[in-house]
């Protein structure tokens, strides 16, 4: 009976000192962000050794994707009240995935894990700007192209099919992530992504054209040949394509549709400004037409190369 009792008060002793140490472990880190391209930025709740916060070997930090591969650190900086810590590190990290940080010996014994991501609200607006600047459909990725040069002569049209596009993009994608979610993966008919996404493609832009034939005559003769292809356009059967292999939910998929569709409505308002210039400029007779369109769209090309590795969040 009295062994019986003395393991009990010893068990009851063990946990009430590690149930501190536990919670001062987890509380350790109050805040965590990233910083700079290559930073991840440390807020702990007290005061800690400077010297332990500087020494590189006391935090590991991997992606939560990739668990295996390590990220290499180059230094830690405490800051000067000593209540956080600058992880700097050899290579950029990539901020749109989530990075772990396990952090031990600045409080005791015990580890403390963290987790390191972006905002989400931040991180759903990424996605919208990467679509509509960063990587531009039509000036980064080659995509849609016929349309956008058949479309692209004049500023009324080039509106009217930049909106069309992006209702017929977004409508799609929708209805694209909901097939693909609730039947396609339930089914395991994933193998047929690709048909079901045209043939949602196909019933949207039919929709269109049926509205836009009683709504909006003018336009819609405007568009001639081109609203038919938008249908087998690579730009619309893409967005889907990506939202199944990157897993995007509902939100994700609309940021990305909406930015895909308002960046092929910027390429065309940008393309049918300079055409309209060069309808009044003098311009060797070879280079009449496509070519001199080839040419600017290039340009065009080019200017956009800027937005590379932009980061806002």
């Amino acid at each position: 009976m009295n062994l019986t009792r003395i393991r009990l008060v010893s068990l009851v002793a063990l946990v009430c000192a590690f149930i501190p140490a536990l919670v001062h472990g987890q509380g350790l880190i109050s805040k965590q962000s990233f910083g700079e391209k290559n930073e991840i930025i440390l807020k702990f709740s007290a005061e800690v050794n400077k010297a332990q916060a500087a020494n590189v070997s006391n935090y590991s930090v991997i992606e939560e994707q990739d668990p295996d591969i390590r990220l290499e650190l180059a230094s830690a900086v405490p800051n000067y009240s000593g209540d956080g810590v600058t992880l700097h590190f050899k290579q950029p990290l990539n901020t749109a995935k989530t990075h772990v940080v396990t952090v031990s010996n600045l409080s005791g014994d015990v580890k403390t894990v963290v987790k390191v991501s972006k905002p989400y609200l931040g991180y759903l607006f990424s996605i919208l700007i990467s679509a509509l600047l960063i990587n531009n459909f039509v000036f980064t990725k080659y995509l849609g192209l016929c349309v956008f040069f058949g479309t692209s002569k004049r500023k009324t049209t080039a509106k009217g099919m930049g909106v069309v596009f992006t209702l017929v993009m977004v409508a799609s994608a929708m209805m694209s992530w909901f097939f693909f979610n609730f039947i396609l993966i339930p089914y395991n008919l994933n193998f047929l992504e690709i048909v079901v996404f045209i043939g949602l493609v196909s019933l949207t832009v039919q929709a269109v054209d049926t509205i836009l034939r009683k709504v909006n005559p003018i336009l819609f003769n405007s568009f001639g040949v081109y609203l038919v292809l938008v249908i087998a356009n690579c730009v619309i059967i893409a967005v889907p394509l990506m939202m199944a292999n990157n897993k995007f939910n509902l939100f994700e998929t609309f940021m990305l549709a909406l930015g895909a569709g308002g960046g092929f409505l910027l390429a065309l308002y940008l393309m049918s400004s300079v055409s309209e210039r060069m309808q009044f400029a003098k311009i060797p007779p070879t280079f009449k037409g496509l070519p001199i369109a080839f040419i600017v769209a290039g340009q065009f090309a080019m200017a956009f190369l800027g937005f590379s590795g932009l980061q806002i969040f």
